[in-house]
């Protein structure tokens, strides 16, 4: 598997209850961020995730043979907060795929010279050919996130991206790039959890950063630049995925789910690709203001 670095089962469900969707029409519930199960509690669900996975892997193959003979461009962004779980989705999207044709790209900062060029430049290389499958580990939405919250960028940089992000995403759908966007979100206690035990795994001592310490400090910060990277580019054409990500189980099962359930390949198996749409679900307004997205 190609990874870049440029230089430059799961959890049982809970039992759905009812709730009123954003038109006021009765539907399955959906609860306010908090709600965690239990990742290990026996091993029928560690084996239920784990057949789950499967077959979902499987259909992940079928995907790319499809992509591959039928010349496709699939890109998906993978967005979210620190400890939100891109590397665990990622990890098991790839697992059984070709590394000829499959690529994960997860830049750098950016280099002296980059701070010269056109913003979107530097992603512009990586970007799919046909036949490919590429998923980016966050994205030019950086500037939106932590650039915005941390300071990186003035206010008209900020602006510029804002302005223009979507022009640019058209350009590749219309180019015949399938472009998906995904936000993995996650509460704030669960963040602070993930947060601590990154600083005491050794084997997650390469996930450690001076930003780390930054982002429980700045959740409101990040809260409302999230906030308004959803209001400004969500749209028709690339619209935004939210999936609560507490659950990393469920969010890894839920998010495959949503990907193979958007694209077309043959013999698909319909039957493994139900979302729980207390997981994932497309944004919308109304979830910011009931507590389904983090505040």
């Amino acid at each position: 598997m190609e990874w870049h670095t440029a230089t430059n089962g799961p959890a049982r469900r809970p039992a759905r209850r009812r709730r009123t969707h954003p038109d006021g029409e009765d539907g399955l519930s959906k609860k306010k961020h908090g709600h965690r199960e239990p990742e290990d509690a026996t091993e029928d669900a560690r084996q239920e995730y784990r057949d789950a996975l499967h077959a979902l892997q499987i259909e992940l193959v079928k995907l790319q043979k499809h992509c591959i003979e039928s010349n496709q461009k699939i890109l998906v962004l993978l967005e979210g907060r620190d400890t939100a779980g891109k590397d665990g989705v990622i990890k098991r999207i790839v697992e059984y795929l070709s590394p000829r044709d499959t690529r994960v790209v997860a830049l750098g900062r950016p280099s002296d010279r980059d701070r010269t060029t056109w913003y979107f430049q530097r992603y512009v290389p990586h970007l799919p050919a046909a036949q490919e499958f590429v998923l980016f580990n966050r994205s030019w939405y950086n500037r939106a996130g932590v650039e915005r919250v941390m300071g990186f960028c003035s206010d008209a940089e900020y602006q510029e991206f804002m302005d223009t992000v979507l022009a640019f995403e058209h350009m590749l759908a219309r180019s015949g790039t399938q472009l998906l966007k995904y936000f993995l979100d996650i509460s704030r206690d669960e963040q602070k959890k993930r947060l601590k035990e990154r600083r005491t795994d050794p084997l997650k001592q390469w996930k450690v950063s001076p930003i780390d310490a930054e982002a429980t400090k700045h959740w409101e910060d990040y809260s409302v630049a999230r906030n308004q990277m959803f209001a400004r580019t969500h749209n028709p054409v690339t619209p935004w995925t939210v999936v609560r990500a507490d659950d990393k189980r469920a969010a890894r099962l839920n998010l495959i789910r949503n990907l193979l359930s958007r694209l077309d390949y043959a013999n698909k198996d319909a039957a493994h690709l139900r979302t729980d749409p207390d997981v994932v679900f497309v944004y919308e307004d109304v979830y910011v203001e009931n507590g389904m997205i983090a505040p």
